[in-house]
């Protein structure tokens, strides 16, 4: 059996570390250095419905977006569907608080969405292209 007490203290603290990663150029230029706040969490946005759910083995079932499939389907059910997809996805990072403000634009078998994010470090704008 094993002893419970309530008294037991943990004898270390919990130090919450910045939102900082290594800065990433799309353009295939040669970059140094790192993105620190909000420009970190654009990145982190980015790379998160950038890559497809389930689909590498380097990374957890909690990370990347579920975004791919929806080609075919109807406006009425698409439009809620990457809504939830989206917010689902980016919610599995502790630092994005919430997701709103969704605007979609539908061009001709894609449809570009347009959305807030809420984050510890303040509000990011975000978008994405889904084909549908």
């Amino acid at each position: 059996m094993i002893p419970i007490s309530d008294t037991i203290e943990p004898d270390f603290e919990v130090i919450e570390q910045p939102t900082r990663t290594y800065k990433l150029d799309l353009g295939m230029k040669a970059v140094s250095g790192f993105s620190e706040g909000l420009e970190a969490m654009r990145q982190a946005i980015f790379l998160i419905l950038n890559t497809p759910r389930f689909v590498h083995e380097i990374y957890s079932w909690d990370y990347g977006s579920e975004l791919g499939d929806l080609v075919g389907e109807p406006k009425q059910f698409a439009y809620p569907e990457i809504k939830r997809r989206i917010t689902e996805a980016l919610t599995q990072d502790e630092r994005i608080l919430g997701v709103d403000s969704f605007e979609f634009r539908d061009n001709r078998g894609t449809v570009a969405v347009t959305f807030n994010v809420q984050t510890s470090e303040g509000n990011v704008q975000g978008e994405t292209v889904v084909m549908v």
